[in-house]
């Protein structure tokens, strides 16, 4: 029973730090955050199963945080009213061409990273942009004037 509540613990951890982190933050890994996700994962173990190295506990941590994972998703599908806690909502990033400041630094996002992703999608300028949103999977969605 210790590894199943260090397990909804660690899950409940790592939900509210992947939330705080950011969507963008996480949508675009460079080398160091994703040796630095392989260590936590080795510190999350650590702390999860102590020094229990057996295959029942190994087994019952893993299926704790599966059946955890599946319970959020079900809730998510389930429930409208909690999809944005457990999934998070679009953010409008640019309206009419104009860039939204107040809801790029609550995502801690540069007006770099908006070009950068404009010039992804062919888009030059962004006064062509009607809208961009920062999708809930951290992605930026652009609909130009010419889409319409």
């Amino acid at each position: 029973m210790d590894l199943v509540l260090r397990s909804v613990y660690v899950f409940v951890l790592i939900f509210i730090v992947t939330r705080v982190v950011g969507r963008r933050e996480l949508s675009s890994l460079e080398p160091f955050d994703l040796i630095l996700l392989v260590v936590i994962g080795d510190l999350v173990q650590q702390g999860v199963t102590q020094s229990d190295y057996s295959l029942t506990g190994a087994t019952t941590v893993v299926v704790t945080m599966a059946l955890l994972t599946v319970l959020t998703a079900y809730m998510s599908f389930r429930f409208r009213r909690l999809r944005p806690v457990l999934e998070g909502e679009p953010l409008l990033l640019v309206a009419d061409g104009e860039i939204l400041h107040k809801h790029l630094r609550s995502e801690r996002l540069t007006i770099e990273e908006i070009l950068a992703e404009a010039r992804e999608n062919q888009i030059a300028s962004l006064d062509d942009v009607r809208f961009a949103v920062l999708e809930t999977n951290g992605k930026i969605s652009f609909l130009t004037s010419s889409d319409e």
